[in-house]
Parts: structure tokens; C-alpha cells; sequence
């Protein structure tokens, strides 16, 4: 049959349509005649059209989608939008447009480019987290924190980013800068809400053992982040007056060489320390500078350390001693109790701050194999030694010790053990309007007063009425007949709180709202979220790590702890694909695509060029999935060669594949070449369903199918029975990657049901080694095993696996290899001492 023309844009059309048409991706949460699986690609923000390197997550989602539908599962795999927020917003106020007409008709622009690349979604259960009947829900889930004590408002020093004019999560500060415009953010002292994570500490950092199916980087992100330490609570306190200074550290194994003391710069014990002090303008100078210093700029080890000296002194519970406070810039309220005793002799940060101010150094630690010198040190030690000036702790190994100063602290009232954890509290407000407004009112009478769950939600005001641009307070406490309500418990007059919610906290559910995205009565339906969770497989970019991926473990143990669910972890598998990067026309480098860097590759043209097929297969075929692979242009056409090369293939010889037999024989009816394309198929089979499984592997599952379709050019007859089963093979290998001109090839040769309703090929071990040989192993001129091994196995790969034979390493464990010598296709022969 003469070839029809490959008319890219017809036949995805006409698919996609068919696909809606059919419901091929809706699914029956009731249907128990199937496993389940819950694939969920992270929704994106709707601030903007997508690029490929967008395209990678969602076309790696919906190969996995595909993948498992053909494997048999009832997959749900659903899409919406993380609507509210910072980036909408400020997306929205650039363009000078309504938040929400900007988010919607951002919504309509990726609806429609998803749909272009031919990406399969339940859009019966799109949700957008701007809607009333989703963010009240949202709201719903503050209260129940909020009931279990786990949400409180407090004034504290915050990360403000002056650029967005809000506050901004610890989470949300990258290199001291924030992760949304890049702004270098300061400290502000603000009245703010928070979610108590500190209180799941250690559930959060035990579940981790839980997640086998997460990438180990993204546990240690997490485990780093949440930061468990043991060590103790030692009772400083102040010389004149003996206010209490406690301060936090894991090394009381050198509590004896503290020769001064340092203080954060937000430590509240300030405001006493500078009252009537002559230094009090010096102290506070000092302060303001370290305020605008960066969070990076403050814990780099290479920053300079800077201080203030306070003319106050401390006294160490362990020997009596004063020492000298000081307040340092690299203390943080953040960790431990905002004040360090400082160690210059065993601590590289003490050890430059002391040398710098002239403070004293005492050696307390001494390595085992030299004698430090105070006047010879160039740096601290801080490795295991043997403690000297240490009182009745002279002459133990330092580390084992620890155990022992702790009990002796507590034993004397001079300190107690304490675990600390890095993390702190989750902040949740935010000083903006595109977000859910915090159900608290406030009343003269009852004081905070949750709105009621009947009354929920509390509707955003029209921004009609909202001046919405940032200006560091919130644009709703300018709304007064929004803010002005009646107390839901005595009646009178009250305010609402005017902060909306951080759009984290939407983001950190969505996975339950999915389920039962029509429930009007309940978040979600428990019955059902209890079958359908965790979700399988998760999907999205590593940045989430210690964002949105521990805030929904958190809000999970929560609703675990409340009983609204069953299952204590959100996401059983997670993968995080790298990302897309291609060379920058401003900078010359390789960079993340973005319209900044000038390297951004439009989906759309690319689709009305080279079709929707041709980009899946690139963007696959492209590298190892979880590592950042570079986008090249010109080898974008080679994807497309091998469509056309594989349309040509199949609908030149249609009629052939449509009369064929299947072939079921065992081989022995085929000549050489044929049933090197048998063996060759079945091999495919068994590479491509193993790379999937292990990691997604599709770019060398791609590469494997493209060896094979070049195969045939090495046969000169193919009988159609074989022509037949490669067809078929081929198509269904291919089906979760270009799905479009598979399912127009399916047809072509014969069969209407979309090729979504066949059954994932399996191969068949029979046919997975073809022409094998036999080679035999010698060692020292003995025979230590023989290998059955494919004829055109190549003299490094016979080698290899011979050294992975258990009956040759037996023999070779421990030798030495003098030489090696293969006779192709009989002897493989060692000598060795």
C-alpha cells in the first residue's frame, strides 16, 4: 500500500477530541474491579503560558498515566489550579488587570495548551483554589489547627520582602532573598499568624522512614531542614543582676573554655541590658545594621563576624567564671535560645570572632597526637580529642563524655538535656489580597473569636472595592464594610482579621479535594479519600522539598491526628524530574528556561511546526528524567524523523499487518534474520517495561524502540506474521508517549478500539536470548564455569559477565589478574597469583 501523507495536525485533533469524547481519562472511584492508582502531577501556578520546559513534569505524568491504564489500573489523574497568591497577584498588578481575571484567563490560555500536547487529565474534578467553595474549605482547616491549639497569632521578628510588601515563610527566603522576585529580605517585627509545625517535629522526622519511594536527596532535604540535635540547656545568667540567660549546645564537652558570651541582635533580653547603659546609642546602631543584613549574609561561613560589646558580663554555672557579653551577628533567634556561649578554642566562627576583638582563647580539648598552642592556632579544633582544664572531666575523650557533663548539669541544677530542632513555626500570613481570609474576628468583649464553620466562607471582597496593590499593610483593612461584622459569640461589634492566607496552605490539600471535588457539605468524602490515598505517584520539580512537600505532611498528621483520615503521609512515591535548560541569548550559559534569560522554547510553535507527538518524544528522549537536560533545537528534528520514518514503516505495509496471522509459534519456523527481530522484540519489551518501572526511564525506553525499528532495515524478508507483531508491539510500546499517531496507526491497521483498551505487551523469556553459545571459563587452566550467552556478545561484555558469575569471583576474590585471554565464542581463560 502506498504511504498516506503524516498529517500531524489532523490526526491530533482528531484524537484528542475522541479521547474527551470517550471519557478516556474519567474514572469511577467505585469500580472495584481494578487496582487503584492515584497519579497526581503537581497544578500549576496560573501566572503565565507555559514553555517546554514547563511541558516536562506533565508529559512525564501522563506517560505514567497512560502507562498504568494499559497496565490495568483504575487511574485517577486530575488537574487544577494553585490560583491564589503572591504569584498571581503580582503577575496581575504588572499587567495592571483584576487578580482574578488575569488568573482566569491564564487558566483558559494552559487549559488549552495541555490539551495541545495531548495530556490526559479527569477535568470532571478541576478545581482553581481561588474559588469560594474550595478556599472555604482552606478556611475550615485553619479553624481545626486552630481548634487543637496549632494556630496562634503572635508579634515576632518576621522575613519581610520589601518588593511583594508581605511577609514570607523561613521556607520562602532563598540565599536571603525572596524565592518569588528574588528581593533581598529583611527582618520586620509584625503581629502575625502561625502554624505550630515544631509541634510535629519528630513525627514529621520519623515518618521520613516511611517514604522508601521518595528520592533520598529530598529525605535528607527534609530531615536537614527539620534539624534535630541533642545536647543541653546550660543556666547562664547575668553577673549583677541574675537575670537568666540559658543558652542551647550540642558540645557542653567544652562549656569549660567559654570565654565570652553572644547574643542575637533580636534577643529581648537587650531591652534590659540597655537600660542607663553608656553604650545604649552604640548597641542600638549596631542592631539596625545587623537588621538589614541578609539571612545569608549573616550565616555564611565566609561572612565577616561582626559584634558589639554590651559592658555586661555573664557567669558560667560549670566554673564560676564571667565572661563577656557580646552581641554578634551571626547569633540567631532562630536556633536554640538566641544566645551562644562561645568557645573560640573549638568553634571556627568564636574562633574568628575572638580573634578579631581580642577576646581570650582557652584550650579545653587537646588532639591525641599533637599539643595545641593558643599562640599557634590558625583555626579551631574541632574534632575528637582528650579534655584538659576541664575540672573532673581532665583526661575523657571528648565526644563520649557529653552524656556524662549533661548528667552532671542536671545533677547540679546547672543545666538540663534538651532536644532542639532547626525548624520553627510556619508563618501564615501574608499582607495581600489574592488569598483566603483568615476566619478570626476580633472583639472588644470575647477577644479572638473564630468565625463559625456555618458562616464559612468568608468571602474576599470585590476587588472593585480593593485597591490591591502591595503598600505593607493589607489591602482588605481598607474595606470597612468588610471589616466591620458582629461577633458570632455575644453580638456586638467586632472586626475580621484583614491578612489572607499564605496560598501554602491551599496547595497542601488539594490531593483530598480531588476526590471529592463536588462535596458541598464536607472537605472531602472520608470513605473515599481513606480508599483512594496516598496518592501512588507524585510528581514535581525538587524546589518543593521543604515548601509545599513537608507543609502537606504536616497538614496530613494533623487531619490523621483529628481522625479525618486514615493514612499519616500524603504521597507514597514522589519524583522529581530536573529541569529544562537551554543557552541564554543574554548570558551565552546554560540556564533554567525563563523569558529573563531570553532562552524560552514556545510549546505552540513547536506543536504548529512539528506537531504534539514530536515534542513528547523530544522532551523524553531528551536525558535521564530526574536530571536537568539541555534543549537543542536542531536535535528536535530528528524526534520528528523518526515519526515519519515509523508512519511511513507501518502504513506502507498495512495491508500486509492486516491479513497476517498472529504469530505464536516457538521460533523454529524462522530463518535467522526473522528470528533475530523476534528475539529482538521481546527484548524491547522487557528493557522498555523495566525502565520504566525502574525511575521512568522513558528517554532510553525511546532509545531502545528506535534500535529496533532500525533492526528492520538489516532483514531483507520480513514475514508478515513478525511485520505483524512488531506493528503491534511498537504502537503499544510507544502508546504513553506519542499517543496521537499511535492511535491513528492502530486504526490504520485495522483495529477501532482506541489502543488505551489493550493490555500492556508482555515479553516472553523464550525469546529473550537469541542464538546463544556457550563459552567456558577457565582459571589457571581449570574449568570454573560456562556461560550461556548471546552469539554476538562482544569480548568486554563476556568479560563482564564472567566477573559477575558467582562460580568465577569465587575464584577470584582476593587474586590478581595477571592476563586474560578470549577465544570469540569458547574460552574465556584467567591467570592469576
Amino acid at each position: 500500500m502506498k504511504s498516506i501523507d503524516y498529517n500531524f495536525r489532523e490526526i491530533e485533533e482528531k484524537w484528542q477530541k475522541r479521547w474527551e469524547k470517550e471519557g478516556l481519562f474519567k474514572v469511577d472511584l467505585a469500580d472495584q474491579t481494578k487496582p487503584k492508582y492515584y497519579c497526581l502531577t503537581m497544578f500549576p501556578y496560573p501566572s503565565g503560558t507555559l514553555h517546554v520546559g514547563h511541558g516536562r513534569n506533565y508529559i512525564l505524568g501522563d506517560a505514567v498515566v497512560r502507562y498504568m491504564i494499559m497496565n490495568g489500573y483504575n487511574v485517577l489523574s486530575p488537574m487544577g489550579w494553585d490560583a491564589f497568591g503572591l504569584p498571581a497577584e503580582n503577575a496581575a498588578i504588572k499587567a495592571n488587570i483584576k487578580p482574578e481575571d488575569y488568573t482566569y484567563s491564564n487558566i483558559k490560555k494552559m487549559k488549552e495548551q495541555f490539551s495541545k500536547w495531548g495530556i490526559g487529565y479527569d477535568w470532571s474534578r478541576e478545581i482553581a483554589t481561588c474559588e469560594p467553595n474550595y478556599y472555604k474549605w482552606t478556611q475550615w482547616i485553619f479553624l481545626k489547627l486552630y481548634e487543637r491549639g496549632l494556630a496562634y497569632k503572635k508579634e515576632a521578628p518576621v522575613n519581610w520582602c520589601p518588593s511583594c510588601n508581605t511577609t514570607l515563610a523561613n521556607e520562602e527566603v532563598v540565599n536571603g532573598g525572596c524565592e518569588r522576585c528574588g528581593a533581598e529580605v529583611s527582618k520586620k517585627d509584625l503581629k502575625q499568624w502561625f502554624f505550630k509545625i515544631t509541634e510535629y517535629s519528630q513525627k514529621l522526622l520519623d515518618d521520613l522512614e516511611l517514604l522508601t519511594d521518595w528520592p533520598e536527596k529530598v529525605v535528607t532535604m527534609q530531615r536537614n531542614w527539620i534539624g534535630r540535635s541533642e545536647g543541653a540547656i546550660v543556666y547562664f545568667k547575668l553577673a549583677d543582676s541574675g537575670e537568666p540567660l540559658p543558652c542551647y549546645t550540642t558540645r557542653p564537652d567544652t562549656l569549660f573554655g567559654v570565654t565570652f558570651m553572644s547574643i542575637a541582635p533580636e534577643h529581648p533580653i537587650i531591652a534590659k541590658i540597655i537600660e542607663n547603659n553608656p553604650e545604649k546609642t552604640k548597641i542600638l546602631e549596631f542592631i539596625e545594621k545587623v537588621k538589614k543584613e541578609s539571612f545569608i549574609e549573616r550565616t555564611s561561613d565566609t561572612a565577616e563576624k561582626e559584634g558589639v560589646f554590651t559592658g555586661k558580663y555573664v557567669i558560667n554555672p560549670i566554673n564560676n567564671e564571667k565572661v563577656p557579653l557580646w552581641i554578634a551577628n551571626y547569633a540567631l533567634m532562630d536556633y536554640g535560645t538566641g544566645a551562644v556561649m562561645a568557645v573560640p578554642a573549638h568553634d571556627q566562627r568564636d574562633f574568628e570572632f575572638a580573634k578579631k576583638y581580642n577576646i581570650p582563647i582557652k584550650i579545653v580539648i587537646q588532639p591525641k597526637d599533637r599539643e595545641l598552642i593558643v599562640e599557634e592556632m590558625t583555626e579551631a579544633y574541632v574534632d575528637e580529642g582528650i579534655m584538659v582544664n576541664s575540672s573532673i572531666f581532665n583526661g575523657l575523650i571528648n565526644f563520649p563524655a557529653i552524656p556524662k557533663i549533661i548528667e552532671y548539669l542536671s545533677a547540679n541544677k546547672l543545666g538540663e538535656y534538651k532536644i532542639n530542632y532547626r525548624i520553627r513555626d510556619w508563618l501564615i500570613s501574608r499582607q495581600r489580597y489574592w488569598g483566603a481570609p483568615i476566619p478570626i474576628i476580633f472583639c472588644e468583649n470575647c477577644g479572638e473569636v473564630p468565625v463559625p464553620e456555618n458562616d464559612l466562607p468568608v468571602l474576599l471582597p470585590s476587588s472593585d472595592k480593593v485597591d490591591f496593590k502591595p503598600k505593607g499593610q493589607s489591602p482588605l483593612a481598607s474595606v470597612e464594610e468588610w471589616v466591620n461584622t458582629t461577633c458570632p459569640k455575644c453580638g456586638a461589634s467586632a472586626k475580621r482579621e484583614t491578612d489572607t492566607i499564605a496560598q501554602w496552605l491551599c496547595s497542601c490539600w488539594y490531593f483530598l479535594r480531588f476526590i471529592s471535588p463536588h462535596s458541598d457539605d464536607v472537605p472531602f468524602i472520608k470513605e473515599d479519600v481513606n480508599k483512594w490515598m496516598p496518592v501512588d505517584q507524585y510528581i514535581g520539580g525538587i524546589e518543593h522539598a521543604v515548601l509545599h512537600l513537608l507543609y502537606s505532611r504536616f497538614i496530613v498528621k494533623v487531619l490523621y491526628d483529628a481522625g479525618y483520615v486514615n493514612f499519616r503521609e500524603p504521597f507514597k512515591a514522589l519524583f522529581t524530574q530536573g529541569m529544562i535548560c537551554k543557552v541564554s541569548s543574554i548570558s551565552g550559559q546554560l540556564e533554567k528556561m525563563s523569558k529573563s534569560k531570553g532562552n524560552v522554547v514556545s510549546p505552540d510553535e513547536l506543536i504548529a511546526k512539528y506537531g504534539a507527538d514530536t515534542q513528547r518524544l523530544y522532551t523524553l528522549f531528551i536525558g535521564p528524567p530526574e536530571k536537568d537536560a539541555e534543549w537543542i533545537d536542531t536535535s528536535v528534528i530528528g524526534s520528528h524523523k523518526f515519526l515519519k520514518k515509523l508512519w511511513t514503516i507501518i502504513t506502507e505495509n498495512s495491508d500486509i499487518i492486516k491479513s497476517a496471522k498472529t504469530y505464536n509459534s516457538d521460533g523454529g519456523d524462522l530463518d535467522k534474520d526473522n528470528k533475530k527481530i523476534l528475539c529482538k522484540i521481546h527484548q524491547t519489551i522487557k528493557k522498555v517495561s523495566e525502565d520504566i518501572k525502574r525511575s521512568f526511564h522513558f528517554n532510553t525506553s525511546v532509545a531502545a524502540i528506535m534500535e529496533l525499528t532500525n533492526e528492520l532495515k538489516n532483514v531483507e524478508v520480513l514475514k508478515p506474521e513478525i511485520l505483524k507483531l512488531f506493528a503491534e508491539t511498537v504502537l503499544k510500546l510507544l502508546a504513553p508517549f506519542v499517543p496521537h499517531i499511535v492511535e491513528e496507526l492502530w486504526e490504520i491497521i485495522g483495529n477501532t478500539e482506541t489502543i488505551f483498551k489493550q493490555s500492556w505487551p508482555k515479553y516472553d523469556e523464550r525469546f529473550i536470548v537469541f542464538d546463544e553459545i556457550t563459552v567456558v571459563v577457565q582459571i589457571n587452566g581449570k574449568i570454573r564455569s560456562k556461560l550461556v550467552v548471546n552469539s554476538d556478545i562482544t569480548e568486554d561484555e563476556i568479560r563482564k559477565t564472567a566477573m559477575a558469575d558467582e562460580k568465577v569471583t569465587q575464584w577470584l576474590k582476593g587474586k590478581e589478574i595477571i592476563k586474560s585471554v578470549y577465544v570469540p565464542k569458547k574460552l574465556l581463560s584467567f591467570v592469576i597469583k
